[in-house]
């Protein structure tokens, strides 16, 4: 079968999605043949008004962390060090066309298009195009780096899983804020070039335990062999961190050692480090 961008406007029309916005985690592959690969997936969502935010991560920023900037339980050995010197590592702009091979070629797609909008966070920030990208991204900063999925619920948008599960979606993330959990803490250069603090989430590997509590608000449809998962923005957060709240080791993942237990914890606890730049 092959999946042209006309076939990517018809799902999401009869998805309900014309004219919203929408956090996009995805696998191209997953559709099988896409005629035009990930423009024309880009592109079908657009045609029928869609904002689309997606994932544009970029670890090769990140820097080891200053002495004055390790708090406790924040899942994270203070010994690792990124390369051989900091000052070797590039300082992001959000006109930067760096990301993470691993984000998929969809996010990478969004990320080469004119006028697209990336958000200014060096490690994890989201791009995104159509009407409303501006109002997605514009307010993420390294210390507020789930914005654009905040403001995706805020505008009565949608979380859309094209092809992957709840391991990939970050918005799980923003539901652990929301429960009372703080952000894991690495370092990325300042304009200066000093090492400054960015907020970022944690381990999503358990996130599939959240199957049963998102199961009542999904609507699923396939699309070429691609899976497609919608959820509204607002109620799939609410009722994650209530979930989150009740039972904190839902997000735990099956690894014996790992940043998960930091996270059920509560996180790093932040009253314990200079929030100054060294």
């Amino acid at each position: 079968m092959i999946v042209t961008s006309s076939d990517i406007s018809n799902a999401a029309t009869d998805l309900g999605l014309e004219n919203r916005p929408l956090a996009v985690h995805s696998s191209l592959s997953s559709f099988g043949h896409v005629d035009g690969g990930a423009q024309a997936v880009v592109d079908g969502l657009l045609a029928i008004g869609c904002s689309i935010a997606v994932p544009t991560f970029s670890s090769d920023y990140q820097v080891a962390a200053p002495k004055n900037m390790q708090p406790p339980r924040n899942g994270w050995d203070y010994d690792e060090l990124y390369g051989d010197d900091n000052l070797l590592v590039d300082i992001f702009r959000p006109d930067s066309m760096e990301i993470n091979r691993t984000m998929g070629a969809i996010p990478s797609a969004v990320l080469s298009m004119e006028g697209r909008v990336r958000g200014n966070h060096p490690l994890c920030s989201f791009a995104a195009v159509g009407p409303l990208a501006h109002g997605l991204i514009d307010s993420q900063s390294p210390t507020d780096v789930f914005a654009p999925l905040r403001a995706v619920a805020e505008m009565g948008g949608h979380y859309l899983l094209m092809g992957v599960n709840l391991t990939s979606m970050t918005a799980i993330h923003l539901a652990e804020n929301m429960a009372g959990r703080n952000s894991f803490i690495r370092w990325a250069r300042d304009n200066e070039g000093q090492p400054m603090m960015v907020f970022k989430g944690g381990c999503s590997e358990g996130f599939d335990r959240f199957d049963a509590v998102v199961d009542p608000i999904e609507t699923r449809l396939t699309v070429g062999n691609s899976l497609w998962r919608v959820f509204p923005a607002q109620e799939f957060l609410d009722r994650c961190a209530k979930a989150i709240q009740e039972d904190p080791k839902i997000t735990r993942c099956h690894e014996v050692e790992c940043r998960c237990d930091d996270a059920i914890l509560g996180g790093p606890i932040l009253d314990q480090i200079s929030l100054e730049k060294t």
